[in-house]
Parts: C-alpha cells; sequence; structure tokens
C-alpha cells in the first residue's frame, strides 16, 4: 500500500487544504475533509484538482510524501521534486525571518542565549497551541453567536488544547503599551495549566524576568506565523529554534540538543516502524520526532503505532522535551528521573527500539548504589566513568527482537580492562550490529569525532558473528566554517549500506543513486578491505 498525503500551501508555507491518498493495488482510497476536491488518474499517474484552483502532481518514484504547492490551474503538470524544493524554500525563509527578528531582539536586550531560549520556545508553543485551538472552534461551531454548546472537555477530546479568555495569543498581542507583559504571559501560562494538569510546571513563567517592550516585539513577531500553519511546520519551527539555540550556547547545548542528521541516521538504521520507543537520556526529544517522521516518511501519518516514553534529569531540559511533543503531536511519556540510578518503567527486556545521545565520559556515579541492578548484566566497570554504564543501560532496555542506536565517545571503542572485557561479553552475544565512525565538528559541543553504535538483538543467526563498520569520517557536507552535517543523499547513502548488508532493498528518494552506483555497482553488499 502506498500512502500519499497533498497539501495545497500558500505561498508563506501554510497549509490550506488537503487530503490523504491510499493507493490499495489499482484502488484508490481518498481520505479527509477536502478529499471530494481531487481526483486521480491511474494511468498517467496524475493527481487533478476538482475546480479552478489547485495542483497537479506527478509522483516521483519511490516518493512516499507529495505536497503540492497552490497556483491557478492551467492544465500544466507539477514535478512532485519541484513542488517540494519550492515549499522547502518557502518555509525555510519564514524560518529564517523568524529567528532573525527573534535573535536581533535577544542581542539588542543584551541577553545571554541560555536566558532566552526558553521563554522564546513558551512563546512559540503559545502560538501553536492558540492556532489549533481557533481552528477547532471554527469547526466545532463554537463562536459566540452560536447555538451549539461546546466546553472544554469537547476540545480536549479531540486532543486540542482548550484556552480560556487569558490565555488567547491574539489577547496578548494586542495588550496596550505600560501594560506589565511579563506577568500577563505567565498569567496565561498558569491558565493553560489549569484546564490541563499535565502541563502542571512545564510551561515557562518567567516573563517577569524580561521587560516588556521586548516581550511585546516577540509577541509580534510570532504572530506572523498564519493562523492556518500545517501542525508538520509549526514542528519543524521548534526544532528550527532549539538547533539555533544550541548552536549559539555551544558547550552547554549538548544536554538538550542533537544534531538533526545524526539522529536520522540513528533512527533510518534501527528502523522504528512499531512498538515502544524509549530514550532514557532524551534531552528535547528530539530522537522522537526524527522516529515520528521516519513513519510518516515510510508508512504515512501512523505515529499510533509507537509507544513514546523517555527519562531526563535536568528539569528545563524536561519542559523543552514536552513543549516538543506537543508541538509535534505527539503523546509521550517523559519522566524526571537520573538513568543511572532511576528506572521508572521497569524496562529491562521492555522495548522495541532505543535512540539516545548520552553524557559522555561522566565520572562521580555511586557504583555501590547499582551494584546489584539487573540493568548492568555484565558487570560494574572499575574506572571511574559512566560510558559503559549507559551502553548496558542501552543493551538491558531491548526486548528479545529489540533494536538500539546511540551516540558514544571514540574512546569507548577501545577502552582497556575491565571496560574491554563488557565489549567482550556484548560482542559474543552476538547482538553488537553496527558501528559507524563520524567525523568530527558535527556536534555543537565537542569537536572531536563520535561513533554510532547499533544493537540488534533480534539478527538472524548468520549475521550473530558478525559486526558491520562503516568508516564515514570523509563523508560529511561543511554547513559553516565550524560544522558539519549529512546531507540527505550521504545520509540515505549510509543506511543503506546497512540495508544492503541485511539484505534489504535500498532506497533512492533522497538523491543516494549516484554513490550508490558508485560504491555498490551491482546493488549487492560486498566488503571492502580495511
Amino acid at each position: 500500500m502506498k500512502i500519499v498525503h497533498i497539501y495545497e500551501i500558500q505561498d508563506d508555507g501554510s497549509s490550506v487544504i488537503g487530503c490523504t491518498v491510499q493507493l490499495v493495488g489499482k484502488e484508490v482510497r481518498f481520505k479527509g475533509k477536502h478529499a471530494e476536491h481531487y481526483e486521480y488518474d491511474l494511468d498517467v499517474g496524475i493527481f487533478t484538482p476538482v475546480g479552478k484552483r489547485g495542483k497537479v502532481v506527478y509522483p516521483r518514484d519511490g516518493l512516499k510524501f507529495l505536497k503540492a504547492l497552490k497556483f491557478q490551474y492551467t492544465g500544466s503538470a507539477v514535478r512532485a521534486s519541484d513542488v517540494i524544493t519550492q515549499i522547502d524554500t518557502n518555509f525555510a525563509d519564514l524560518e529564517k525571518n523568524l529567528w532573525s527578528a527573534a535573535d536581533n531582539l535577544r542581542a539588542n536586550a543584551d541577553l545571554k542565549s541560555q536566558e532566552y531560549s526558553t521563554p522564546v520556545l513558551g512563546l512559540i508553543f503559545l502560538k501553536y497551541a492558540d492556532n489549533r485551538f481557533t481552528k477547532a472552534q471554527a469547526e466545532m461551531g463554537d463562536t459566540s453567536n452560536s447555538r451549539v454548546s461546546v466546553g472544554p472537555e469537547d476540545y480536549i477530546a479531540k486532543g486540542i488544547m482548550y484556552l480560556p479568555d487569558g490565555a488567547r495569543f491574539p489577547e496578548l498581542v494586542e495588550l496596550p503599551e505600560g501594560e506589565d507583559m511579563g506577568a500577563r504571559i505567565n498569567d496565561a501560562m498558569t491558565l493553560r495549566e489549569d484546564v490541563h494538569p499535565d502541563l502542571n510546571g512545564v510551561l515557562p513563567k518567567s516573563f517577569n524576568t524580561m521587560e516588556s517592550a521586548l516581550l511585546s516585539d516577540l509577541l509580534r513577531t510570532f504572530n506572523s506565523i498564519p493562523s492556518d500553519l500545517d501542525v508538520d511546520f509549526f514542528g519543524r519551527i521548534y526544532e528550527y529554534f532549539l538547533g539555533k539555540f544550541a548552536m549559539a550556547e555551544g558547550q552547554g547545548a549538548g544536554e538538550f540538543y542533537t544534531p538533526e542528521s545524526i539522529v536520522k541516521l540513528l533512527v533510518n538504521v534501527i528502523e522504528p516502524y512499531h512498538g515502544k520507543i524509549y530514550d532514557p537520556a532524551c534531552g528535547s526529544g528530539g530522537m522522537f520526532v526524527q522516529s515520528a517522521r521516519f513513519l510518516e516518511d515510510h508508512q504515512g501519518k501512523t505515529v499510533d503505532d509507537i509507544s513514546i516514553y523517555g527519562q531526563e534529569r535536568a528539569t528545563a531540559t524536561l519542559k523543552l522535551a514536552k513543549m516538543n511533543m506537543a508541538v509535534h503531536g505527539l503523546s509521550a511519556d517523559i519522566r524526571s528521573g537520573n538513568s543511572y540510578y532511576e528506572d521508572p518503567f521497569n524496562c529491562v527486556d521492555k522495548f522495541d527500539f532505543l535512540l539516545a545521545n548520552p553524557p559522555f565520559n561522566v565520572d562521580g556515579v555511586k557504583k555501590e548504589n547499582i551494584k546489584d541492578d539487573p540493568r548492568y548484566p555484565f558487570g560494574i566497570p572499575k574506572p571511574d566513568n559512566a560510558n559503559y554504564l549507559w551502553i548496558q543501560n542501552f543493551y538491558s532496555a531491548l526486548n528479545r527482537k529489540g533494536r538500539a542506536g546511540f551516540v558514544m565517545a571514540n574512546s569507548a571503542a577501545d577502552a582497556r580492562h575491565s571496560e574491554l572485557e563488557i565489549r567482550k561479553q556484548m560482542i559474543d552475544s552476538g547482538h553488537v550490529d553496527v558501528i559507524v565512525s563520524v567525523s568530527s565538528n558535527f556536534f555543537y559541543t565537542v569537536t572531536l569525532p563520535v561513533t554510532l553504535w547499533f544493537f540488534d538483538k533480534g539478527k538472524p543467526e548468520d549475521r550473530q558473528d558478525k559486526v558491520l563498520f562503516i568508516d564515514a569520517r570523509e563523508i560529511f557536507t561543511q554547513v559553516d566554517r565550524a560544522h558539519r552535517a549529512f546531507e540527505p543523499s550521504q545520509l540515505e547513502f549510509l543506511a543503506n549500506i546497512v540495508r544492503l548488508y541485511r539484505g534489504i532493498d535500498p532506497e533512492s528518494d533522497l538523491g543516494s543513486t549516484d554513490l550508490m552506483d558508485k560504491h555498490f555497482p551491482y546493488g549487492e553488499y560486498v566488503d571492502v578491505k580495511g
């Protein structure tokens, strides 16, 4: 079954209408409020709008999602790849403009990035919730002159945050000059938490420490986000700002942010199609966001197929994660706790997938407190270094077919003495699947290269005595002088190496064909001599 999502998009990036098309064999099924606006010609592969406005899209081979730009219909066709490029360009401009305006305000206010990031992300959350509430109001007929009786419970039943008077974004934007903006925004946050107890203590309420003029300017900046912007795009804005704040904060950002291209590679290798996903060092929740996006790209909007669990020690970062889940429309059970000592999910043998980027080379863990903990089945390492505590934590959380992908310091791969013995036991288990060496300068927090580890407890017997090593240190794109990333074709190429190794067909949607033809011309996995 192939699933295609179509959206009509305005030039400002906002979603207008759309529908879902499922191709089941030769049967075409339309779903969604606006499905009646589209027709599909199987013979030529063209979506056609019914009416004078809309678009026509030629599906590109293997493309899972088509997001088509709105234009005056003339009977001509638009390539999906061209359309997606145009949409991404339009939306990238919106992201950049919002960040530029917000960052200029910060600079003029003489605030440090860490003093500014949480309140700004909180305002993005306010705007997101307001957009969804406004849309739901119209759909439910909840207006001042309506005879329909709609209450908070009706919104909550639809997964919409109910917003009482005093908690609305437009009300804050329209406050007169001289008003105590910080106090009013704090009140709006409190009102939202009162209606939604699950958000108690999550939303930021430190706006009274910022100048009213600055807050007014920020409110007006984010009010320029289109009122009907799709939830997917709102999530991208939140992630974009997280990344920008991480870059600005540098060393302090590792606690809450893992670069997107690293996360995408982890996700594409473990392939979390369904089941329970866990991150015991979840930061701002980026691993969960990319897992959901992987599902959307490969199976359509089926996030109900995964359950999300996370643990985070830092309270401020936990709040970022919970807001991030809400902005992306994801349900998640994320709890506060120190993963060395606390196990709120009784996680041994429990999860289908695990993704993590733990802090490296941590010392001072009280080993006497964990010596009998079943999460460390290969023993407590003697050195005052927590790397192999994390690695065992990840290993033990997987069920008998579980997969894990995580970031680890390079030094862990050749650590000696008791850590070497632990590593031998893990290799002998047959569950160490793939090791990827990554170049330096991928992270905002450390310039050193890192290693990506992958476990697979469901490995077939013929691969249990093998580990795939990929040297990706020369594969990167230079983002700026100090930072590197995988571009989409490189990321897909690396994931395809693993797919070929596993006997799975490679993908080509992201442009990796040239790299595949160069290194695997016969379409089969071949070892490269080291």
